[in-house]
């Protein structure tokens, strides 16, 4: 049985179907400290990165890298990226959180769907369709007839962040569960994905509005 706190503060249990309830609330009774101190973690992080005020000279992230706000007068577009700044019109500030995720994920399905042919193609895997998704919780998933989904969230991390997530979903297409052999799989094309997932688990926390 796995038990998981996520960026939400939500706890998440996974076991096997067979386990009766009784069992599953045993063990997480037992783990009530470790519990309460991934909480005491999440909430600290919510201290440290308050909620976004979308107002000038904040910073938003785009691969990895974070980049300045700029308040704009001209009414169109509502919100650009330039390479160097995200520019956005006064006129549509009290809609900024909706703006953004409409430019982030326009740029997220280019961008991964794209990068998520190079690889496949540099590393032999084949898969039958691309999806982009707005999961909260989760990176990316391998359906059983291929499809790969990504979240536009991962548009924000560092390009070598995002090629683990997609290395690690196309390993799927050929070896479904975790088992010893799909983390071989990804050694041989990562061979420091470690050092890649630490990182995913530590910030990835940052990678919303």
């Amino acid at each position: 049985m796995g038990l998981e706190v996520n960026d939400c503060g939500e706890l998440i249990v996974r076991a096997p179907e067979k386990l009766s309830r009784a069992a599953i609330e045993e063990i997480i009774r037992k783990h009530q400290r470790w519990i309460e101190n991934k909480l005491s973690e999440v909430e600290k992080r919510r201290q440290m990165f308050p909620p976004r005020k979308f107002i000038q000279g904040e910073k938003f992230l785009w691969l990895g890298k974070e980049y300045p706000l700029v308040i704009s007068g001209e009414s169109r577009p509502a919100l650009k990226f330039t390479g160097q700044e995200f520019i956005l019109s006064s006129r549509w500030q009290g809609r900024a959180r909706e703006i953004f995720k409409k430019l982030y994920r326009r740029k997220a399905l280019t961008y991964l769907s794209r990068r998520t042919a190079e690889l496949a193609g540099l590393n032999g895997f084949r898969f039958t369709g691309f999806r982009l998704s707005s999961a909260a919780t989760r990176w990316g998933s391998c359906s059983a007839r291929g499809t790969i989904s990504l979240t536009w969230r991962l548009v924000l991390a560092p390009p070598e962040i995002i090629d683990y997530v997609i290395i690690h979903e196309l390993a799927h297409t050929r070896e479904r569960n975790h088992s010893r052999a799909f983390w071989h799989l990804i050694e041989e094309q990562l061979p420091d994905y470690r050092q890649r997932r630490r990182w995913l688990k530590k910030y990835g926390f940052r990678l919303n509005l």
